[in-house]
């Protein structure tokens, strides 16, 4: 899938609940080892304080919390490093992906969300080095931090599932809402030549941490939900092949979603992980723990690929050191 322009010539306005989001009026409380808390107060006076703090990612994140650092302290210096130009809304994208949304919707210039006296950095950090509190630009830059804050997303491993093409997501039943708002939009194309006739839907979820974890859940309701309307439920089978032996890490939304879906006809299978998928044949692969693998066939299928840190954070000493996350997410995890 192509990135957006670096300069788009319009851009629609912000939505005011998402401005109001991203310029920090939730509470976004860092570390308590860094002395600073962001919980929601009366208004009070600015803390006075020369820290240097360095943010690594301009993505929801990190701009929220570089607005509320902004707005709290008198003096510091602040400073965001991430390339992009544009900001993409990610909690947008499954309303672009089931047609609720216009694309154009979930995208903001960076410029207009990074607070004025904040610096902006226009590259990517390479290297943390930790030990000396201090980080590496892809561009060779080194700056130096009292305080870090790392909000540089995830790593999507699309390249672990065999056959898979991000760029052929909108064509022969594959989607995935995960990549980019053109990804999204794709899905959505690919929903809805879907329902018009109906058939079998395959929803996935990986053995790895993920963002946005009800994704995967909200995207299966609107398959359902599509069918519905178009008049093709009858006919259309939808199943959720979840890596773990659940579907959400919250006990309660896992039940109350589980039983949700036996009143839809959704049936779930548990520790079935999507390992290849041939996209002109339309057939993907599972495998179990024990490396079993079953074909099914699809008109459908929702890609949710394997997410883990990116290589900066991974070949850090940030990174887990032991147990499955150390592994990348790659390991087998239950709950």
């Amino acid at each position: 899938m192509k990135d957006l322009p670096k300069s788009p010539p319009e851009l629609p306005a912000i939505d005011p609940e998402r401005r109001r989001l991203l310029l920090g009026a939730s509470a976004l409380p860092l570390a308590a080892g860094a002395g600073l808390s962001l919980a929601p107060t009366r208004a009070r006076a600015a803390l006075k304080t020369s820290a240097r703090i360095v943010i690594a990612g301009s993505g929801l994140a990190g701009v929220a919390a570089a607005n509320r650092l902004a707005r709290e302290l008198d003096g510091a210096k602040i400073t965001i490093v991430d390339r992009k130009e544009i900001h993409n809304y990610q909690p947008g994208y499954t309303l672009v992906a089931t047609g609720v949304w216009p694309v154009e919707k979930v995208s903001d210039r960076n410029a207009d969300l990074i607070p004025p006296g904040v610096e902006w950095v226009r590259e990517m950090v390479a290297e943390f080095d930790a030990e000396k509190n201090a980080v590496v630009t892809d561009g060779g830059r080194r700056i130096e931090y009292d305080f870090l804050i790392v909000a540089t997303g995830l790593h999507m491993d699309f390249g672990l599932i065999e056959g898979m093409d991000v760029a052929a997501i909108g064509r022969n039943g594959l989607a995935s809402v995960y990549p980019s708002p053109q990804a999204a939009q794709a899905t959505w194309q690919a929903m809805d030549t879907f329902r018009q006739k109906g058939g079998k839907a395959l929803m996935t979820l990986p053995a790895t941490p993920l963002k946005c974890a009800g994704a995967p859940l909200k995207m299966t309701f609107m398959v359902v939900d599509r069918l519905r309307q178009a008049g093709t439920r009858d006919q259309s089978q939808v199943s959720f092949h979840s890596a773990l032996d659940n579907i959400f890490s919250v006990p309660r939304i896992n039940q109350e979603v589980l039983e949700r879906w036996k009143k839809l006809d959704v049936p779930v299978h548990f520790l079935s992980k999507l390992v290849a998928v041939d996209i002109g044949a339309r057939r993907a692969t599972f495998a179990s723990p024990e490396g079993e693998r079953t074909q099914h066939d699809y008109d459908f299928i929702h890609v949710v690929p394997p997410m883990r840190a990116p290589d900066s954070v991974k070949n850090s000493p940030l990174s887990w050191k032991q147990g499955p996350f150390a592994a990348g997410g790659t390991t087998w995890m239950k709950s």
